[in-house]
């Protein structure tokens, strides 16, 4: 024997979508939605586009990808080419030998 159903039951409430944002703060420049970001899902393609510095970005997009995940790409890229830039470079190995004199012109004209 199961329980009976009770006729006062609500539904329930439908959630509403928060809608995420397209417009964002430039890296470069600073400038408050001055970045916007297009997604062309037909070529596959978004670009990511300053208004103020001119600042551009370009990626690639599946049908799940949205206009602040080509964001945060462009704020990895940014911080991985700062890395690049601000490694230290290995200086180039050195021998304890003195480096050859280069022959002169008088040298080879003596020899003659």
């Amino acid at each position: 024997m199961g329980k009976r159903k009770k006729s006062s039951r609500k539904p329930a409430p439908v959630r509403q979508k928060v809608p995420l944002d397209t417009a964002f703060t430039c890296l470069f420049c600073h400038h408050d939605k001055s970045v916007t970001v297009r997604l062309d899902r037909k070529e596959g393609v978004a670009h990511l586009v300053c208004r103020v510095c001119d600042q551009r970005y370009q990626s690639k997009v599946n049908h799940l990808t949205e206009a602040v995940d080509i964001y945060s790409e462009w704020i990895d890229a940014a911080d991985a080419a700062q890395r690049e830039e601000q490694a230290p470079s290995r200086p180039v190995a050195s021998t304890s030998r003195p480096a050859p004199a280069p022959a002169s012109m008088e040298d080879s004209e003596e020899e003659d």
